[in-house]
């Protein structure tokens, strides 16, 4: 029987996320709750099954076990197939080296028999930490018809923003001429997504030149992108015009969060045809008390709401007690806001206890963050901006 597939996913996701400080002190940050009743992972994974594509190597490294516990075998996303499906790809000690992922391309290359055991010919290369829904099916008809050895997927961004990224300098035709890794003068706005398709020989044989590169620092951007154009490799972008956001800091997650409100949102998760999968917790419906009051927001299961909330996102299991006040803000599951207390712009992890009649956070533009499991006293203020990863008295 053949045993073939004709394109595999590799997310990495071992990422530390040290820009959502206390959010990430415990997990990955493709683990950190988004949208009331998603992780970010899930974006890339239901992009995969959505997009027909049914094997996926999931590469983990900083704090991989409540990620690797919650992808578990896949069954949420469909993806516990008998031969594919997802797997959890972690540094391993094997007979001739061990060593932790040196960068996102030694990631790959340490998994190039995963992916070899499939006899795929193209291999797709996402990141487990962005928040768009993409059809990567179409993006690979593309690269068939251009015969790329190598396609990026590209969004146009502010210019004063294109520092940041990845820049792709293209001809008229789409192909890559030139990549810069985070210019200081930017040529272009042209981003690059950090999703890509190659073809699968080329990737290996890539990969394993870099492996034995000593002045390598095992990186796509910075090193095997640009070997490929200077070898003159054929290399195309792929345009994509969609909602995307790298939810790498604290306001580019709050934001994303809180484009999903409103009657047009600037991204819909309740498409019916790009179904989000998740893996959901048991609970009972949400409750909202007859004095309560709920605008614009989004509740999940086990909520009990006897006080205000506007503008926000409440994970599984949120107490908001008479009389408190949580408006602009994301909070995650377990939380419990106590009568009184009043929270603003923030963005508040798992398991927080709120004290009765505190404050966190204020109007403007500096988000408040809470990390998981902390209890803030009654009475106490935290200021616009602050973070805090242990218990707080207010002094």
């Amino acid at each position: 029987m053949l045993r073939k597939k004709e394109c595999v996913a590799m997310l990495l996701a071992g990422g530390q996320g040290s820009r959502l400080y206390a959010l990430t002190n415990d997990i990955a940050k493709p683990a950190v709750a988004f949208g009331a009743k998603y992780r970010i992972i899930d974006f890339a994974l239901s992009n995969c099954i959505n997009s027909g594509i049914d094997t996926v190597g999931v590469l983990t490294q900083y704090q991989p076990l409540e990620l690797n516990e919650y992808i578990g075998n896949g069954q949420p996303w469909d993806l516990d197939r008998a031969f594919g499906g997802v797997h959890i790809l972690s540094p391993y000690q094997g007979k001739k080296r061990s060593s932790w992922f040196e960068g996102t391309a030694n990631a790959i290359y340490q998994n190039i028999d995963f992916m070899k055991r499939y006899d795929p010919d193209y291999i797709l290369i996402l990141s487990g930490d962005h928040i768009y829904k993409m059809d990567y099916a179409k993006m690979l008809r593309a690269h068939k018809e251009t015969g790329a050895d190598c396609t990026v997927a590209a969004i146009e961004v502010p210019l004063k923003e294109a520092s940041r990224f990845g820049i792709l300098n293209t001809r008229e035709d789409g192909s890559i001429y030139e990549f810069e890794e985070k210019p200081k003068a930017p040529k272009s706005n042209l981003a690059s997504m950090g999703v890509y398709i190659f073809t699968a020989e080329k990737l290996f044989k890539y990969l394993e030149a870099d492996d034995e590169d000593p002045a390598s620092s095992k990186d796509f951007g910075k090193d095997v992108l640009p070997a490929m154009l200077a070898a003159g490799e054929k290399m195309f972008t792929y345009r994509f015009d969609g909602y995307w956001k790298d939810v790498g800091t604290i306001s580019s997650l709050w934001e994303s969060n809180m484009d999903l409100l409103g009657k047009d949102p600037a991204f819909d998760v309740s498409d019916p045809d790009w179904k989000i999968h998740s893996r959901n917790p048991l609970a009972p419906p949400e409750y909202v008390g007859k004095n309560a009051v709920l605008e614009n927001s989004m509740v999940a299961l086990g909520c009990e709401i006897e006080g205000t909330v506007r503008n926000s996102l409440l994970a599984a299991g949120v107490t908001v007690e008479e009389g408190a006040v949580v408006e602009d803000s994301v909070i995650m599951a377990g939380t419990i806001i106590k009568k009184g207390a009043c929270v603003r712009y923030a963005i508040i992890d798992e398991d927080v206890t709120v004290g009765e009649n505190a404050t966190v956070g204020e109007k403007g533009d500096k988000i408040s963050v809470l990390g998981r499991g902390i209890s803030i006293a009654d009475g106490a203020f935290v200021a616009g901006g602050k973070i805090l990863d242990k218990d707080y008295s207010g002094e």
